[in-house]
């Protein structure tokens, strides 16, 4: 498995995907010609509409544990992929047709894989903007909001749902954009179904996915009760053993302790080397070195929080690091300006053409009026040349036209209803989601980086101005703008994946469209719950109190709530020093992405540094994060070199299982929090041998 020779990993309150396959062209191709042809008599099917949900939902919750630690979310394509063949396959000579019996190929399989991305993609708000929102007072909490959570994200999942149908024609067909990974999902579906090696070959995927699955799970579990199992405090031990004072301080008052973090272990397997050693350095010598320095001098009051008496390590890096994320991410999006410009206008063109189509056509059938031959030729219009599939293997105009206008008033019933927001406010935020969502295909399609952090923050910036009755209803407004574009542009990205994956595989559009409608109910359930349960069992999540001490780093939700706080006046003043090196990061932020596209010779781009994981280490309050992904990172590296056979195909799978386990095991430990089930039994291995010193 190859890391991926593109610009650097962005940072996420955003999606990662990454493609594991090289030689990948931008051809136009149905990669299943050569398959060994056997009529599929359905594509959807309810056993792959489901088993691929719950595989999702799997990954919707280790997305929710990693979204509010460090902000980074994972698509769920190839996990999908694989895991619904090795459940679906075997038993689908088994079973009679009735129970789920019957052939299983591989557009069914693109079908699951569908419903999978879908079930798992709806975690990016509850993890970022949501948060955010409770952090500023602006809801009360998330039982007695229920009702508000539940619909607004029914809205969000189906007005992305509506709208990616007709992006597909300018992106999947005309465009024929790369879409890496959901180019390699679909080179993965074939390959399992191609031959019989290739069967056994996605079983061993399968195998290691699960092997570490379970390490992962069983692992996390345990240490609940045995806190060794979660933390090793080996430099305050060793520094209390040689009595060096500053050794024990840099374990237990500056975090640099070793955390069996298993999902970032992952998470640095399939993460570039540019993000990762950036990410490590620069945490590094933020709290390794200028941080303590700064304490012992007196320039800062502590290493962590926000304190009345002075500025800490963190509240001084808060603003340069958002900065940086903020700035860069924009960067990026303006270096590719032909790019930007492309998919606007192609996705504004398509979103006309449908509805003109939509206008004649319910001019026609619902009131009966005569249509003239300009209108005739709207309603009917002819296949394009370049469409593989045909008139039934599509999704009429009708239903993503009717779909999305119900979707525009039903949030707009919702935005008014429980956050307060006016009409016009909610359609502008829908429509610039709309817009927005034209440059996250466009990005997601050549970079595999769906920019929704950059997307949400655009929103709050358009939004900063517009009036409303008081400072806590604009920032209110403000917030769900955010949410409302980067869900939209979010769920818009992953459908068209998901469709430029069919184009390749072969699978229709319409089949995936149904599996897709259904994975959007299991996605609603599992973002809603996740969130409830995690807010409750952790209340630093949503508490007001930012001196509350918290299991997460909530990085994406730092950086909403303070950009919510900047654009509609009421942040805190910054200290000179501070504005002298937010407006030094600003600048870095800015011109770096420009500096890498323009100067950087293209083959040295996979070590330029990443900017926005230099702007996350300044936020992320725990460095032993960025330590666990430096060593799954180079543990890959080990790895590839003593056995690159089975690290190019299985890394992808140990990941998944790495990042899937302790996110089930975490919803677990929420559980058991809520039911007063007492923790760290064992604690011997704690600070001073104390129970209360134990993570």
């Amino acid at each position: 498995m190859q890391e991926v020779e593109t610009t650097p990993t962005d940072f996420k309150d955003e999606k990662i995907e990454y493609d594991l396959h090289e030689g990948s062209t931008d051809e136009q191709v149905v990669v299943n010609q050569e398959i060994p042809h056997h009529p599929e008599e359905y594509q959807f099917t309810w056993r792959s509409a489901i088993t691929g949900s719950l595989l999702g939902c799997l990954v919707a919750a280790s997305n929710t544990y990693l979204g509010l630690k460090i902000g980074w979310t994972f698509g769920a394509s190839l996990f999908g992929a694989i895991f619904t063949f090795a459940i679906i396959k075997p038993l689908s000579r088994v079973l009679p047709p009735k129970w789920g019996g019957g052939y299983f190929g591989p557009k069914e399989n693109c079908t699951a894989q569908s419903a999978a991305t879908t079930a798992g993609g709806l975690s990016a708000g509850f993890v970022s903007g949501i948060p955010a929102m409770y952090k500023l007072g602006l809801m009360t909490t998330p039982k007695q909001d229920v009702a508000a959570l539940i619909l607004f994200t029914i809205s969000c999942a189906f007005y992305g749902l509506f709208f990616a149908v007709p992006l597909r024609q300018h992106f999947v067909v005309k465009q024929d954009l790369t879409f890496p990974t959901p180019r390699a999902a679909a080179t993965t579906i074939m390959s399992l179904h191609n031959t019989v090696e290739g069967e056994r070959a996605a079983m061993k995927k399968a195998m290691w996915m699960g092997i570490w699955f379970m390490i992962s799970f069983i692992w996390s579990l345990i240490s609940y009760w045995v806190p060794f199992f979660d933390t090793i405090h080996l430099l305050w031990w060793i520094g209390r053993d040689a009595n060096y004072v500053p050794l024990m301080s840099a374990d237990w008052d500056w975090g640099w302790s070793f955390r069996f973090d298993w999902p970032f272990f992952g998470a640095g397997l399939m993460t570039p080397g540019s993000t990762v050693n950036a990410f490590f350095i620069s945490s590094l010598i933020i709290y390794g070195v200028i941080g303590p320095v700064m304490v012992v001098q007196g320039h800062f009051v502590a290493p962590f929080g926000f304190k009345a008496a002075g500025e800490t390590s963190q509240s001084f890096f808060l603003w340069p690091g958002i900065a940086l994320l903020v700035l860069s991410s924009f960067a990026e999006l303006f270096v590719r300006y032909d790019s930007l410009w492309r998919g606007i206008k192609g996705g504004v063109i398509s979103i006309y053409n449908g509805m003109k189509s939509g206008y004649c056509m319910i001019k026609s059938r619902v009131f009966k009026k005569e249509l003239n031959e300009k209108e005739l030729a709207h309603m009917n219009v002819a296949l394009d040349e370049d469409e593989i599939f045909q008139e039934d293997e599509l999704v009429p105009a009708w239903w993503w036209i009717l779909g999305t206008f119900i979707s525009i008033i039903f949030t707009c019933a919702i935005m008014g209803r429980y956050f307060g927001m006016p009409v016009y406010q909610s359609i502008i935020a829908v429509i610039l989601g709309f817009i927005l969502s034209f440059v996250g295909v466009q990005a997601a399609g050549e970079t595999d980086i769906n920019p929704t952090g950059s997307i949400g923050k655009m929103s709050q910036l358009i939004f900063a101005k517009m009036p409303a009755d008081s400072l806590f209803q604009v920032q209110k407004n403000n917030l769900m703008a955010g949410n409302i574009s980067a869900s939209a542009a979010a769920q818009s990205v992953d459908m068209v994946g998901d469709l430029k994956t069919g184009q390749l595989v072969g699978a229709s559009p319409r089949s995936q469209f149904w599996a897709q409608f259904v994975a959007s109910f299991f996605a609603i359930a599992i973002a809603v719950g996740l969130f409830i349960l995690f807010a409750e069992a952790y209340p630093c999540i949503t508490s007001t109190d930012l001196e509350l001490e918290c299991e997460f780093g909530l990085v994406a939700v730092t950086a909403w709530y303070n950009v919510a706080k900047l654009l509609t006046g009421s942040a805190e003043p910054l200290s000179r020093s501070a504005i002298i090196v937010t407006g030094v990061c600003a600048g870095v932020g800015v011109c770096a992405p420009f500096i890498r596209e323009f100067f950087v010779p293209k083959k040295y781009h996979r070590y330029f540094p990443s900017i926005s994981a230099i702007g996350i280490s300044m936020i992320n309050p725990q460095p032993e994060v960025p330590l666990s992904m430096l060593i799954g990172w180079g543990s890959g590296k080990i790895w590839k070199k003593i056995d690159p056979f089975a690290y190019d195909n299985f890394m992808y799978s140990a990941a998944g299982g790495m990042i899937a386990g302790q996110g089930i095991s975490a919803i677990l430990q929420a559980v058991f929090k809520l039911g007063n089930v007492e923790p760290n039994v064992f604690y011997a291995s704690c600070v001073e041998g104390l129970q209360e010193n134990c993570p």
